[in-house]
């Protein structure tokens, strides 16, 4: 495989409620993983719910980072992609130790695709589209 990113996929728990309940402190966690991964941040948001929850995407140019929180649990789940530079591991370090986390599962996955596709033809040109009748998707 011609890798092109890392994305890792994370289930967290045991972090304190208040923790996972702040929009403030998710954000400055955001921006301290994003820093401590070398990764460029384009733009970031964070909704904090009602009665509690927050969820944050922090768009990359190196891909994304996404939270979303439930401090009733004290679990967290994390996204993070980052293709070319940067060390995503590393940023979810901080975001582990900002969050309190004190278990985590981290899932690898490698991204990309094999050396034997063409890729000099946009993929897109090979497909044709065709109009859809009102009610046919049932």
């Amino acid at each position: 495989m011609k890798q092109v990113g890392t994305h890792l996929v994370v289930d967290a728990w045991q972090s304190p409620g208040d923790l996972l309940n702040d929009p403030e402190r998710i954000r400055r966690a955001l921006i301290d993983a994003i820093s401590a991964g070398g990764a460029t941040l384009i733009d970031l948001c964070v909704h904090q719910f009602s009665p509690h929850g927050v969820t944050a995407t922090a768009t990359l140019a190196e891909s994304h980072i996404a939270i979303h929180t439930w401090p009733e649990y004290g679990y967290f789940a994390a996204d993070l992609f980052f293709c070319g530079a940067g060390n995503p591991e590393r940023a979810m370090q901080i975001l582990q130790t900002a969050l309190e986390a004190k278990q985590i599962i981290m899932r690898e996955i490698p991204r990309g695709f094999e050396p034997a596709m063409d890729l000099q033809e946009p993929f897109y040109t090979e497909h044709k589209t065709r109009p859809v009748e009102t009610g046919a998707l049932r």
